[in-house]
């Protein structure tokens, strides 16, 4: 019967790493000669050749890779299984990987993480880029959970759990001359310069259909998917801006941007993405579930 060798992953692993068998042997505290008899045992096992010889060094064949991307996942859940067993003999410090799509507002992921970043036994890390990026980092142990503004499908591969965090109302936000001018929204809007979030944000597609069935278009000067620099421009450009107003909380808090017109019909919601873990960092459940107890409202405040 066949069966994976876990050293023979951790050598292929290294010698991915290095494109050189000579340097990943040296990093392993092995012979070049033992490290190429390991190799040449997993290729054998797997029935495929893993690296092709090229002057300039090794390169991953597409068995390779297809190896690499399961050699990760599984080094990465051992690394895991041993994190969480060391925990549970008392480590002093627990580790928490977020990640954080880009579109998802600053304010509220602060708001989410704080109970974790006043303990002085968590050390947090946090990365952003898209969600398809941070799925695959979720699904390769790369981060315990996703922070995203949409709920993510599941399916039999890939069994997500999308907690639903908050919900909330976007709105309309500028300066206060915008709310002295009392404009009628929507039918007021045509050429109204404005800063809107890009169409991968939901919020776009249905503030437009709104638009569209009042037969009237705005100016838009901007479209953003990252959520500081819409907030950033929501301060300088002198136009409207669509955000969810935990965005601008402290803007709006400070006078700096007033709530011009609240769209009750448009909502942003905010999720917690799990993947199915035997060992589940136990932070995560906390987390939620302290979201879940304190709840946000329309004016980005959390409710005590």
């Amino acid at each position: 019967m066949d069966f994976l060798n876990y050293h023979h992953l951790k050598y292929f692993r290294a010698i991915a790493v290095e494109g050189n068998l000579t340097r990943a042997a040296r990093k392993l505290n092995l012979s070049p000669p033992a490290l190429s008899v390991q190799l040449r045992q997993l290729e054998e096992s797997m029935g495929h050749v893993l690296f092709e010889r090229l002057p300039s060094g090794l390169a991953l064949t597409e068995a390779g890779r297809v190896a690499l991307d399961y050699a990760n996942t599984i080094g990465r859940a051992g690394e895991e299984l041993m994190d969480v067993m060391r925990h549970r003999l008392g480590a002093r410090r627990q580790v928490l990987r977020v990640g954080a799509v880009a579109t998802l507002s600053r304010n509220f992921q602060l708001e989410f993480l704080m109970p974790a970043l006043k303990r002085t036994d968590v050390e947090l890390v946090l990365r952003s880029g898209s969600l398809a990026e941070l799925l695959i980092a979720l699904q390769t142990h790369d981060v315990d959970m996703v922070l995203s503004n949409e709920p993510v499908k599941r399916d039999i591969e890939r069994p997500w759990h999308s907690h639903l965090l908050a919900d909330q109302a976007v709105a309309l936000v500028g300066g206060a001359e915008w709310k002295a001018k009392r404009l009628k929204f929507p039918r007021d809007f045509g050429g109204v310069p404005m800063v809107l979030p890009s169409f991968e944000n939901a919020t776009r597609s249905a503030f437009e259909r709104l638009l569209s069935a009042a037969g009237v278009r705005p100016l838009v000067l901007a479209e953003v998917d990252d959520m500081a620099m819409l907030r950033l421009l929501a301060r300088e450009e002198g136009a409207l801006t669509l955000v969810p107003p935990v965005v601008v909380r402290d803007e709006i808090a400070a006078g700096t941007l007033v709530v011009t017109h609240q769209l009750p019909e448009i909502h942003e919601s905010f999720h917690a993405v799990t993947a199915n873990r035997r060992f589940p960092n136990p932070l995560i459940g906390e987390l939620i579930e302290a979201m879940k107890a304190r709840g946000m409202n329309v004016t980005g405040k959390l409710r005590r």
